[in-house]
C-alpha cells in the first residue's frame, strides 16, 4: 500500500491548532489543516499490515482505509472521495470530532504512532467539497412510500439521506428551530462551525428530503398522525436524559446541565433567539463536573465567556500516559487525553467526589467534595470516600457534564407504547422495535454514543427499513 518504506521515511505530522491568545476570542475552528504535500505523506505512512485492524475493528462505519490512503498517495483524490462516501454519508463531521478508534487500531500503534487516519479522511472529503465531486444523488425512480424520521442528529440524517436515495418520500421533524441535532446545539463551533453543517443539508435538501423544524413529535403531531400519514418511522432521537447530580443544594438555579448550556451558546453563535435566561461564565468561577468530551466543551466555552477560573472534577482515577495493559493494542486504549479547550486553561482534578452544594439564596456559591478510592469487590467496583481529603471550592458556575442517560421516554416514546430495554433504550430486533412498522437508530437505540456510530446505525437501519418497505 502506497510507499513501502514511507512509515519508515515520515513520522505522524499532528496539524495543531490556532494560538489559544487568538482562538480563545472567537468561537471558530481551532484545528489547523496539514497540506496537501503533508497528507501525501501522511497516507504514505500506511503499510501493506495484512490484517487492517483500523477498518475491521477501529472504524464502526468500516471505511475503506487502507484503500482511501493509497489513493490519495497516487493523486486520486475523487477517487478516494468517492470510496469514502461509499461507507461514510458525512466524513466532514467524523474527520472533525470523531476520537479516531481507527488510529488506536492502526498496526503502527503498536510500538510507533499511527497513520493520521482522521485528518486524511477530513483533507478528501473537502477538497471533494471544493472540487464540486460532492453533488446531490437523486432518486431515479420513486417508490411512493413515505417515512418519517425523528431527529436530526447524525443517525437521522444519515437514515433521511439513505432512504431518499433509496426512492421515498422522507421528512424529517426536529423539535429545534434548526436542523441538526446534537450536531448543531450539541457540538460547539471551535470544533464544528454549522457553516460545515449546512453544506451538507443543502445536499440532502436538493436530493428531496424535506425538513420540519419545530415541531414536537408526539406534542405538536400525535403518534396517531404519524401512523396514518407515514408507511413507517424511524425514530433518531438524542439520549435527551442527563445524568443527575443526587446531591444537597442540586436545585439551585446556578447549577445546570451541560447540554443546556452548550445550546444557548451555539444559538447566540447561529443568531438565534433564546428563550428564557442566557447562561454565561463571564467573569465567574466555574466548576464542571464530568471529565469526558462534554466536559471538555464546556471548558472551552466557559474560557471564552470569560471565566475567572475553571476547574473540572472528574470521579474516576487519572488515566496514565501510556496505553495500560487493561486495553491492549488494537482495544481503544484507556490513557490520558488532553484537548484542545484543556490547553486553554482550567484545573482539571482526578479521583474526587462532590458531597455537596450551599450558596445564599437560589444561587449555589460553595461546591464540597473529597478525594474517593476505588475498591474492586468480587460483586464489581465501589467508591470508598477518603477521611481528611474534604475540599471546597468557590463557585459561580456548576454545570453537570456527567453524560446522559438514555432517550426521554415522555411523549413519543410512551404515546406509541415501545417496549424498552433494561437500560432505558428502545428495544429492538434488526432496528425494529416493538411495533413493526417503528425502526430505531442512534442514541435512541444505543444511548449516548459516537457520532461515528450514530451513523452507522442510521445507514442500517434504513437498509432495514428499505426491505421492510419493500415487503409490505
Amino acid at each position: 500500500m502506497a510507499e513501502i518504506r514511507g512509515f519508515l521515511k515520515y513520522k505522524r505530522k499532528k496539524s495543531g491548532y490556532r494560538p489559544i491568545e487568538q482562538r480563545i476570542l472567537d468561537y471558530r475552528q481551532v484545528e489547523l489543516s496539514l497540506t496537501p504535500d503533508d497528507i501525501i505523506e501522511q497516507s504514505a505512512r500506511c503499510i501493506d499490515c495484512g490484517i487492517p485492524f483500523c477498518h475491521g475493528l477501529g472504524c464502526l462505519l468500516g471505511n475503506n482505509i487502507p484503500e482511501f490512503n493509497d489513493l490519495v498517495y497516487k493523486g486520486q483524490w475523487q477517487q478516494a472521495c468517492d470510496l469514502l462516501h461509499s461507507t461514510n454519508n458525512f466524513p466532514e463531521f467524523t474527520g472533525r470530532v470523531c476520537p479516531a478508534p481507527c488510529e488506536t487500531a492502526c498496526t503502527l500503534a503498536i510500538n510507533d504512532e499511527p497513520v493520521f487516519i482522521r485528518q486524511i479522511e477530513l483533507q478528501i472529503v473537502e477538497r471533494g467539497f471544493e472540487e464540486g465531486w460532492i453533488k446531490p444523488i437523486i432518486a431515479k425512480q420513486k417508490t411512493g412510500k413515505r417515512v418519517a424520521v425523528i431527529g436530526s442528529g447524525p443517525a437521522g440524517l444519515a437514515a433521511a439521506q439513505q432512504l431518499a436515495r433509496a426512492g421515498h418520500n422522507v421528512v424529517v421533524f426536529e423539535k429545534d428551530d434548526k436542523i441538526g441535532g446534537l450536531l448543531r446545539y450539541g457540538i460547539p463551533d471551535f470544533k464544528l462551525e454549522k457553516s460545515v453543517l449546512d453544506r451538507r443539508l443543502a445536499q440532502l435538501a436538493a436530493e428531496g428530503i424535506q425538513f420540519q423544524t419545530g415541531v414536537e413529535v408526539g406534542k405538536d403531531i400525535s403518534a396517531h398522525y404519524l401512523k396514518q400519514m407515514f408507511d413507517c418511522t424511524c425514530i433518531t432521537m438524542g439520549a435527551g436524559q442527563p445524568r443527575d447530580l443526587a446531591v444537597i443544594g442540586r436545585g439551585f438555579e446556578n447549577v445546570v446541565f451541560a447540554l443546556d448550556y452548550l445550546a444557548g451558546q451555539n444559538k447566540i453563535c447561529g443568531g438565534e433567539k433564546i428563550e428564557g435566561r442566557i447562561i454565561s461564565a463571564k467573569d465567574k468561577s466555574v466548576v464542571v463536573i464530568g471529565g469526558g468530551d462534554t466536559g471538555s466543551d464546556c471548558v472551552g466555552t466557559a474560557r471564552r465567556q470569560g471565566a475567572k477560573n475553571i476547574y473540572q472534577l472528574e470521579i474516576l482515577p487519572k488515566p496514565p500516559e501510556t496505553r495500560p495493559p487493561d486495553t491492549p493494542w488494537p482495544n481503544w486504549p484507556r490513557i490520558m487525553r488532553t484537548s484542545s479547550s484543556h490547553l486553554e486553561g482550567c484545573e482539571r482534578m482526578w479521583s474526587v467526589k462532590t458531597t455537596k452544594l450551599s450558596g445564599v439564596e437560589t444561587s449555589v456559591s460553595d461546591l464540597c467534595g473529597c478525594s474517593v478510592e476505588w475498591v474492586k469487590t468480587p460483586r464489581g467496583w465501589n467508591i470508598k470516600e477518603i477521611e481528611g481529603t474534604e475540599f471546597n471550592i468557590k463557585t459561580d458556575l456548576v454545570i453537570i457534564a456527567m453524560g446522559f442517560l438514555h432517550v426521554t421516554h415522555d411523549g413519543l416514546v410512551n404515546s406509541l407504547g415501545l417496549k424498552l430495554n433494561e437500560n432505558g433504550n428502545i428495544a429492538c430486533n434488526d432496528f425494529q422495535s416493538s411495533d413493526p412498522a417503528v425502526f430505531v437508530a442512534g442514541d435512541s437505540l444505543l444511548g449516548a454514543s459516537l457520532v461515528v456510530k450514530a451513523i452507522d446505525t442510521g445507514r442500517k437501519a434504513a437498509e432495514n427499513i428499505n426491505q421492510w418497505l419493500k415487503r409490505n
